[in-house]
């Protein structure tokens, strides 16, 4: 490899580092109620979102029992889940996003 090669490959790399700081998350938490699983899934994901996502990520608390029709146009069935709609690609994770981990993944915050 030569410098200007290296120079390249630096450039580039810097350039995926700014676009992945700079990615906005769009996340909806679909929950039942003010139920103890719900309120623990909301606390949990918020936890999550500020450690890894802070400044650049928005999060949509959605009941199900009050908008429906949103959980049907998600095709939700069952409670918690985590529908990250952006980035792409589209993912839902169910659960009370207590697995740290697993959400990460989910959330393609960490790799396998």
């Amino acid at each position: 490899m030569d410098e200007t090669e290296i120079k390249d490959s630096i450039e580039e790399f810097e350039q995926s580092l700014l676009k992945e700081m700079n990615e906005r998350y769009i996340l909806r938490l679909y929950v039942t109620g003010m139920t103890p699983k719900s309120i623990q899934a909301v606390l949990n994901i918020k936890k999550i979102c500020e450690e890894n996502l802070k400044g650049r990520y928005e999060l949509e608390v959605i009941d199900i029992y009050q908008q429906p029709v949103l959980a049907k146009d998600e095709q939700i069935i069952a409670a918690p889940t985590l529908v990250k709609k952006l980035p792409l690609p589209l993912r839902k994770l169910i659960g009370d996003m207590s697995d740290k981990e697993r959400i990460l993944l989910g959330l393609d915050l960490k790799q396998k």
